[in-house]
């Protein structure tokens, strides 16, 4: 591995190896059903309340208000069909609004409930990816019951002003939900600071094991279960808890907001160095997202006349794993979503790579990126200006 430069954080995180020694217990001899009465279980219920607690206290929430999921794509289903389906039971109303360039565990859960009966208006982004509060606040109708929209894209790595769309939403008497999995390593996650409702997490985004989320949910929100069967999660997710995977998401989180700091200042120069020596190297390269208003450890392109694909292949090939945008939709034959809604050709949009830094990305491994993608880029377009019936 030690050859591999690896710059597709916004996929995954590898474990931190203080978060796999805080789960080891609990893959191990601490191995109870925290619901069961004696000592074991009561060992796995006390690691279960004290990481929700942890959890609680860096969100600014109470503990009564996490309820943990086995993803990201599950909190996010949680919250909206959850808060969906009970807000139609209580008469609340049937209009939901999020955005073109969410990530598709909110773009399909809301096209799901379209199917169930709900109306879903899909406000646009301006050419960076921002979504303006008066686009929102035109959008609010009487009977809308929830805003989803999320903290930072995947893809281009926008930050939105989730503050002021969040009060935008309440002013319209309607709940604000934010999809923060891209935000876990960077941003701050004070739920009354942001003042959402609902907010949900997934641990392998910042350095926490795979396979465990989390949803916040302000206490006196409507939210049906999706999962039914016993009583965990004070009767919101039925399901024995994954407490491993629960210790090491409240640790790896825990790492992350108190390290948040370091992490920036360790990101976003070598961020910099990408976008700017790109720009001057690679002739036809397109910056995607806000130049500023982007999480730190974020860089997007879109490279005229060349196929994302076949520079991640090459890319591969030369020991660099890196996207050409979300992983959910790797292997898609059609251009991705955001980038066409921000207003790019698709033609263009083809030729997506994106590039995420991380805590040991060095700056040497940076280097060796920008020596070798330029040399990449004008090899693969010189194959297609040698064989234009050749796909680049």
């Amino acid at each position: 591995m030690s050859s591999i430069i690896y710059l597709d954080h916004a996929a995954t995180t590898p474990l931190d190896r203080r978060v796999l020694e805080a789960m080891l217990p609990y893959l191990g001899e601490r191995f109870g059903n925290p619901s069961s009465v004696y000592r074991l279980g009561r060992e796995a219920r006390q690691a279960l309340d004290e990481a929700r607690q942890t959890v609680a206290e860096i969100l600014h929430a109470s503990p009564q208000e996490i309820v943990f999921t086995s993803s990201g794509s599950e909190a996010d289903n949680l919250a909206l069909q959850g808060l969906a389906l009970a807000g139609r039971r209580q008469g609340r109303g049937r209009h939901m609004i999020t955005c073109t360039i969410e990530h598709h565990a909110v773009l399909h859960t809301c096209r799901h409930l379209e199917q169930e009966g709900f109306e879903v208006t899909y406000l646009p982004v301006d050419s960076s990816g921002l979504v303006q509060p008066e686009e929102l606040k035109r959008a609010l109708r009487p009977d809308t019951l929830l805003v989803s929209i999320m903290y930072a894209n995947n893809e281009i790595g926008t930050i939105e002003p989730i503050a002021e769309l969040a009060a935008v939403a309440h002013a319209g008497g309607a709940f604000f939900h934010t999809d923060a999995i891209q935000a876990g390593a960077a941003l701050a996650l004070d739920v009354q600071a942001l003042d959402v409702d609902l907010l949900s997490l997934s641990a392998h985004k910042f350095y926490g094991p795979k396979g465990v989320g989390l949803l916040y949910v302000r206490r006196g929100v409507p939210l049906q279960p999706l999962i039914h069967g016993g009583g965990q999660e004070r009767g919101r997710r039925a399901s024995t808890e994954n407490v491993a995977g629960i210790v090491g998401l409240a640790a790896a989180l825990r790492l992350a907001q108190e390290n948040r700091a370091a992490y920036v200042a360790h990101c976003r120069p070598l961020r910099e160095r990408l976008i700017e020596e790109l720009l001057k190297r690679v002739p036809g390269t397109h910056l995607t997202g806000h130049r500023t208003e982007r999480l730190p450890n974020h860089a997007s392109f879109c490279f005229e006349s060349v196929s994302g694909e076949s520079l991640l292949v090459k890319l591969d090939q030369l020991g660099i794993c890196a996207s050409s945008g979300s992983a959910c939709t790797a292997g898609a034959l059609e251009p991705s979503h955001v980038l066409t809604a921000i207003g790019l050709p698709a033609e263009l949009a083809r030729g997506a790579l994106r590039l995420t830094v991380g805590k040991d990305t060095t700056p040497e491994q940076v280097e060796r990126v920008l020596e070798v993608l330029p040399e990449v880029i004008a090899a693969l377009r010189g194959r297609t200006a040698a064989n234009p019936s050749t796909p680049s």
